[in-house]
């Protein structure tokens, strides 16, 4: 079968194509034909040795796939081949075959797609954890999301309009602040690329405010960080909530009087941790996300697909941060 591997840290263009052993299930495990695998800005960091997690070399980047199962391990009673199923996997997606912890996989509702369940369950549940568990967001607060044209940020777009709050979408471009609209958000401001000096910072910060409106953000999403998250505290209502999710702009540095001045919370989220800690709360929301997909309220928007052979560009799409919504690994 084939793999896209990275064989040393690097950028995307040093994955490498290659032949592997069709894998075998352990006990607790399934194999799954993959069918596609969703690309997410972990993606980006893994094969750099950047991210939270660094797995033994080679492995396939991809961190959730859609599949069928074609074989299980010794003690996998939920599970049989022939199963459409989704899952997260933390790497390893794309490839033609794989073996995964049958915990790891949720059964596909009957009409979803093998793309868009490979599109679903880590954006939406980044942002379901983030928007319910970590802000615990509600109906009629504002909800300022940065980076809104992505994966999680347009998600976190939708499931704020599904729980009833004034969504606000911040974004580097018209299509993508038109894109943030299409799918949700009340309205919108275009920021200028970073990094900035302090009269930049200052600009920016009163982008938010006006956006937001006079009594500022009472969540704030922050799938960018860099420069924008301190301007965008600077928005925050008082006792507002910032969630803390990525920083594909940089680390922030930020003042500690801002918190202080505003009695707002700084709240990080790692939504693989919370699943696997509490898997129960989090098969619950996973439940409830499918629960919204089925009323039509959530939607992945695939805007690429790429044969596993241009997985790299998939990857370095993200890198650029030029994509908008989600992006495919498909297995043909």
């Amino acid at each position: 079968m084939k793999a896209l591997l990275s064989n040393a840290p690097g950028g995307p263009e040093t994955l490498e194509l290659t032949d592997r052993p069709e894998p075998q299930p352990r006990p607790g495990e399934v194999v799954l034909q993959v069918k596609a695998c969703g690309v997410n800005f972990p993606d980006v960091l893994i094969i750099q040795d950047l991210y939270q997690f660094k797995p033994p070399r080679p492995f396939a980047p991809g961190s959730e796939v859609a599949g069928i199962v074609t074989a299980v391990g010794e003690g996998v009673s939920h599970l049989k081949p022939g199963d459409r199923v989704f899952g997260s996997t933390g790497w390893g997606g794309m490839v033609e075959s794989m073996a995964v912890a049958a915990s790891r996989c949720n059964l596909m509702p009957a009409g979803m797609p093998f793309d868009e369940a490979a599109a679903f369950l880590m954006t939406y549940g980044t942002s379901h954890h983030a928007l319910k568990d970590r802000a615990r967001l509600q109906a009629g607060e504002t909800l300022l999301v940065l980076g809104a044209a992505g994966g999680v940020g347009l998600a976190a777009v939708e499931l704020g309009k599904a729980a009833g709050a004034r969504v606000i979408a911040a974004v580097s471009s018209a299509e993508k602040l038109d894109f943030a609209k299409a799918h949700g958000a009340d309205d919108g401001l275009i920021y200028p690329r970073g990094p900035f000096d302090k009269e930049g910072a200052k600009a920016l910060s009163e982008q938010f405010k006006q956006a937001c409106g006079p009594n500022g953000a009472d969540v704030v999403y922050d799938s960018v960080g860099g420069d924008y998250a301190e301007a965008a505290l600077r928005a925050i209502a008082w006792e507002g909530r910032f969630l803390v999710v990525g920083f594909p702009a940089g680390i922030p540095r930020i003042p500690l009087n801002l918190p202080l001045l505003k009695s707002c919370q700084i709240v990080g989220v790692f939504w693989g941790a919370f699943a696997q800690r509490d898997p129960a709360a989090s098969r619950a929301n996973n439940e409830e996300l499918l629960q919204l997909y089925a009323a039509g309220k959530i939607k992945p928007q695939i805007s690429g697909r790429f044969p596993l052979a241009r997985g790299g560009e998939a990857i370095a799409r993200l890198a650029d941060r030029t994509a908008l919504g989600k992006l495919v690994v498909v297995m043909e």
